[in-house]
């Protein structure tokens, strides 16, 4: 082709042209790769500040001992539920006075107990549903990615194999 540009001497016109028509195509359709290239741009730069924005701090004592005091109350409430069983079978005189105690507790503040507990548990929850990954479920057996997944060949399977009712509906209606 370049042997031909030369002999021709149309290379530089035949560039100029290209070019012209391009940009003319620009002007009413805008550039579909170039929107694809500052897309991306765009969404490292966010990417990059928010990984800068949320990077490990050095932590002090203050952040360790917080830490602790909030990893505590499960095993404190699991542990102490235990007890309650060995306390009952140890003195059940006493833990049925004990029991009888609570009894007296004012309802609002067993109301309170219980938003407490439902509060910090639905919040633990809360930020384990937030930070589970966007597109897989754990039932999901396809790849992760959806972008991957549009460009995997479609496969001819039965649209019924999963529902052996429906295969031999369609086999005695002759669809599929």
């Amino acid at each position: 082709m370049g042997l031909m540009d030369r002999f021709l001497g149309a290379g530089a016109a035949v560039t100029t042209v290209t070019n012209a028509a391009t940009g003319m195509a620009e002007v009413f359709r805008e550039n579909a790769t170039r929107r694809m290239e500052l897309d991306e741009e765009a969404y490292a730069r966010a990417i990059a500040q928010l990984s800068g924005d949320f990077a490990a701090q050095p932590r002090g004592w203050f952040d360790g001992l917080m830490n602790g005091l909030n990893r505590m109350p499960r095993p404190l409430m699991t542990m102490g539920t235990l007890g309650l069983f060995a306390y009952a079978m140890v003195d059940p005189q006493g833990f049925g006075l004990r029991m009888e105690n609570l009894n007296l507790v004012p309802e609002p503040l067993w109301w309170l107990l219980g938003a407490i507990i439902s509060f910090y548990f639905g919040a633990r929850e809360a930020h384990y549903f937030r930070a589970r990954p966007m597109f897989r479920s754990p039932s999901s057996t396809g790849p992760a990615d959806p972008v991957q997944a549009a460009f995997q060949p479609l496969e001819a399977t039965d649209p019924f194999q999963d529902n052996a009712a429906l295969r031999d509906w369609a086999a005695t209606t002759g669809g599929n």
